[in-house]
């Protein structure tokens, strides 16, 4: 290396060297920490920006049912920690804007030399804002309009600073700002579509959506981006449905569909959807709607989109009350496949509604579950629907009853030989039908017996779903031909003699026919087709009869008033009482089932059904409840008031132990208050009073009752939970003989001698205070309808009982003379649940 090059190497690398410096105000230095900052440190932070952007927006599930937000980003509730980020690219474009700032920022004498510092500071606030940290963002704005008010990224500065204080939830500010910006005539089209579009945003948010408008359109019109363009006008569209504009939101949706491939396909989908939602069957060709949605669906690149497009197809046919083939579309939508939730939740609500409509309760109740299923569990949709099933669920249970008992007393009506040609025809239809399948050899392994078909003229299966059903292989048609079949693939036809397996030549020919003649016989002698097997379960004795009328009657009242105060349906409320009052002449149904009947006919406007029913109510039950009701419509507040302070007035006669009490007014209440909502509470009461007057299995047989008839209701469904996990701890009958500790003595009384009774707690309780025994207590307490007991609590052991009763005995100022019963604390428990008090005494004395 001569001389001159080694100098001119060691010139450069002194000016190298030199501009490194971010202290020297040079050109060298501006120019080389300027080119360095701009194509290489924030040229990687902002691929990095981009590709977190990109990793955002495909992993947003847009939800097309709501108005979509101006950005494609999923907004998390997520507390992040200090020092750590969600999104590894974010983070890696906050990093570079960070060295960016750190390795070329030339600040001397107050003032930054490197013009692309700014650019450093938006990189930095734009990682933040993606990465959901929001005040750190709104800093970084903030220093740029601080110290570059003259930067050529002011613009985006102050557009990016509102969006982030949308974020924060500072609305009003953000307008206010964002409109002082968009007076600014420095503005580019793409700022000017920024603003606007954030401006909208912030209206939507305020629930100001015609505000909205205008914003939203110029952010469409301004953009260069195809994309935003389209997001745009279908917000736009949105809006305008929402205001129920429908022509001009299809006009917005037009434009949306004018860009066509220039957009993503889900954006074109959804708006000619939109289209087709709008569609006014009143003044348009409904024909051109079907071509439209045939077309969608027959185009190969619609396939991921087929759930959205079955749908509005079921919605097209839905309006045209061709409700089997909207039922076939709704499910084509379900069978789809779709990460739409909430398209799952309208296909599975809507579905229930058409059987609810048709009366298939328990179908509706099915997809109610389904739908409950596809609806977060915190929203209002949610606690509708939930109320509506459990609704529903009362509704399956009366529908079930009355149409099981319908059924029953329908064959009771018939006579004997009526009944037998029913039975009969029935039988035969099965008989045939299992000849049937038994020939073809598939169907079911277990042939139940059929259930008997309810409706009407039609009734159910009398012995339940297990009578008469017989697993004897030799019952089991499908069995037999199974094992007989195989046996001929296995061995071939065989004649029946010893050693047949071994016998070669031991070969006859054994038909199909032969074969389906011994299905015929098997069937043919199965008890499942026997007429007989039926009619044998027809209930004969009247007590059954009436109770089975009672029950039916008890069935249609329920339904009526479910009919008429849960489900606003008058109709089927109608239907109801009034086949209640064809049934029966018990006025504690026929009164209200009438009263209703008028309501009804009045909020329907027909007034001389609505005075046929009055009149009735005025005329043959003046004195009832309903007819002051009528009289005064105001009443019916004072009569609410009266069944809350009936029912308090009974729980504190249950508190006193006024079990009797308890027990006969509870009667007449339940009459009386038929149609209240705190009769089921009444009804777990008189549960509990029973209980405590005649024992466990009494308990037990009126809590059942209880859960049996109100199970939708709080005390129907704490009735059910007592009897299934309080009832088996309190089983146990068996006395324990060798506890000898925290005894109690009963004094034995008849419910006359109760003053007598009162008058020996007194003397007891002179003689505790007297004689030091402070840790003993006393109490009057409920055995039975006829007797009560005088207790002694907490005797500490055997020769303390004796003893203290010994001294109450011969002590002449107390002079007890009734012998008391020396009982362990858990045996008391024992003989209070199941009433065996002569039980244990027999059991001691035989000790």
């Amino acid at each position: 290396m001569n001389r001159v090059t080694f100098s001119a190497l060691c010139l450069i690398l002194v000016i190298v060297i030199s501009g490194c410096s971010r202290k020297k105000d040079t050109f060298i230095n501006r120019n080389w920490h300027a080119v360095n900052t701009e194509f290489n440190t924030l040229y990687n932070g902002n691929l990095a920006l981009e590709q977190g952007k990109e990793q955002v927006a495909s992993s947003y599930n847009e939800n097309f049912w709501e108005i979509l937000p101006v950005e494609r980003m999923q907004f998390s509730e997520e507390i992040v920690l200090p020092g750590t980020n969600r999104n590894e690219f974010f983070q890696a474009a906050e990093v570079k804007a960070t060295k960016a700032i750190q390795k070329h920022s030339m600040l001397i004498k107050g003032r930054e030399k490197n013009p692309q510092i700014d650019e450093a500071y938006l990189l930095l606030g734009k990682a933040r804002y993606y990465d959901q940290r929001f005040i750190p963002a709104l800093e970084a704005f903030n220093y740029i309009l601080f110290k570059y008010p003259a930067g050529n990224t002011i613009n985006h500065a102050q557009i990016w600073r509102e969006k982030t204080n949308i974020r924060l939830q500072n609305t009003s500010l953000a307008i206010k700002n964002l409109k002082r910006i968009l007076k600014a005539e420095t503005l580019k089209d793409q700022d000017l579509a920024d603003a606007n579009a954030m401006l909208a945003q912030a209206y939507i948010n305020m629930g100001s959506l015609d505000s909205a408008l205008v914003p939203i359109r110029k952010a469409a019109d301004f953009t260069k981006k195809d994309e935003e363009k389209g997001r745009f006008h279908f917000i736009e569209a949105q809006l305008y449905n929402q205001l129920q504009k429908r022509d001009s939101a299809n006009f917005a949706l037009e434009k949306v569909i004018e860009l066509n491939r220039r957009i993503p396909r889900e954006y074109l989908i959804h708006a000619e959807l939109g289209k087709a939602r709008n569609f006014n069957f009143s003044q348009q060709d409904h024909l051109a709607l079907f071509e439209q949605l045939k077309e969608l669906e027959e185009n190969r690149e619609n396939r991921p989109f087929m759930d959205k497009i079955y749908f509005q197809f079921a919605e097209y046919y839905n309006h045209l009350d061709s409700i089997d083939l909207a039922t076939n579309y709704y499910n084509k939508s379900l069978k789809a496949s779709s990460t739409d939730t909430f398209l799952q939740s309208v296909n599975y609500e809507t579905l229930g509604n058409i059987y609810f409509e048709n009366a298939d309760y328990r179908l509706a109740g099915t997809y109610y579950d389904s739908t409950l299923t596809k609806i977060p569990t915190y929203t209002r949709d949610y606690f509708f629907i939930k109320r509506k099933r459990d609704n529903l669920q009362e509704v399956i249970l009366y529908e079930d009853i009355a149409e099981k008992n319908d059924s029953i007393l329908r064959l009771v009506t018939m006579g004997d030989e009526e009944r037998l040609i029913f039975f009969t025809s029935y039988t035969d239809g099965l008989k045939e039908a299992a000849i049937a399948e038994a020939k073809k050899g598939n169907i079911p392994e277990q042939v139940p017996i059929s259930r008997i078909p309810t409706g009407p003229g039609m009734p159910p299966a009398l012995g339940g779903p297990n009578a008469g059903s017989n697993t004897f292989y030799f019952y089991n048609p499908v069995r037999v031909a199974n094992g007989m079949r195989d046996f001929l693939q296995t061995w071939g036809s065989r004649e029946l003699k010893d050693n047949w397996r071994l016998d070669s030549g031991n070969a006859t020919s054994l038909s199909t026919e032969a074969l389906d003649d011994v299905s015929n016989l098997i069937i043919a002698n199965n008890p499942q087709f026997d007429p007989q097997t039926y009619l044998e379960q027809v209930p004969r004795d009247p007590k059954i009869i009436d109770s089975i009328a009672a029950q039916r009657n008890d069935a249609y009242y329920r339904l009526g008033l479910i009919y008429k105060e849960k489900f606003g349906e008058n109709e089927l409320a109608l239907n109801k009482f009034k086949a209640l009052l064809g049934f029966t002449f018990e006025e504690r149904l026929v009164v209200p089932s009438t009263y209703y009947l008028y309501q009804i006919y009045l909020e329907e406007a027909n007034l001389s059904e609505a005075e046929k029913y009055k009149q009735l109510v005025l005329t043959n039950y003046s004195d009832s409840r309903y007819a002051a009701s009528i009289r005064n419509p105001g009443l019916a507040v004072e009569l609410d008031d009266e069944v809350k302070d009936k029912y308090l007035e009974l729980y504190g006669f249950f508190e006193e132990g006024n079990y009797v009490e308890v027990l006969e007014l509870s009667e007449g209440y339940l009459e009386k208050y038929r149609d209240e909502d705190i009769l089921p509470k009444i009804s777990l009461l008189k549960a509990m009073a029973t209980g405590r007057l005649y024992g466990f299995e009494a308990y037990k047989e009126a809590l059942l009752q209880v859960a049996t008839n109100y199970p939708q209701t709080e005390s129907g469904k704490k009735a059910q939970d007592l009897y299934n996990t309080s009832l088996p701890k309190l089983a146990n009958k068996e006395f324990q003989l060798t506890a000898e500790n925290n005894l109690k003595l009963l004094y034995i009384f008849n419910n006359e001698e109760k003053p007598e009774a009162l008058e020996l707690k007194e003397k007891i309780e002179l003689a505790i205070t007297d004689l030091g025994y402070s840790k003993l207590s006393t109490s009057v307490d409920v055995y039975s309808a006829d007797s009560i007991f005088v207790v002694v609590h907490k005797v500490a052991d055997i020769s303390k009982a004796e003893g203290f009763s010994e001294l109450l005995r011969i002590n002449k100022k107390y002079n007890l003379q009734k012998i008391p019963v020396i009982i362990a604390s858990e045996n008391y428990r024992i003989v209070q649940l199941h009433k065996n008090l002569e039980a244990y005494i027999e059991l001691k004395e035989k000790q």
